[in-house]
């Protein structure tokens, strides 16, 4: 994986630990659920982030046969 590759997912990982930690703190401090908005955006990141994973994985599945 390339280097800026690798901090795109190292970035998107530290915003999503975040927001699920905020969260979650509201959850068990408050008892109060996030907005469904707030997990679609979440949901979102996610499947950008494994899209950009993935598409390395097959790069280097491409180039492992050849």
């Amino acid at each position: 994986m390339s280097q800026t590759r690798r901090d795109q997912v190292v970035s998107h990982l530290r915003y999503l630990r975040q927001e699920l930690r905020e969260m979650h703190v509201g959850i068990k401090e408050d008892g109060l659920y996030p907005e469904s908005s707030e997990i679609r955006g979440l949901m979102a990141q996610l499947e950008a982030l494994l899209e950009l994973v993935d598409g390395n994985t097959r790069i280097q599945s491409n180039s492992e046969v050849a």
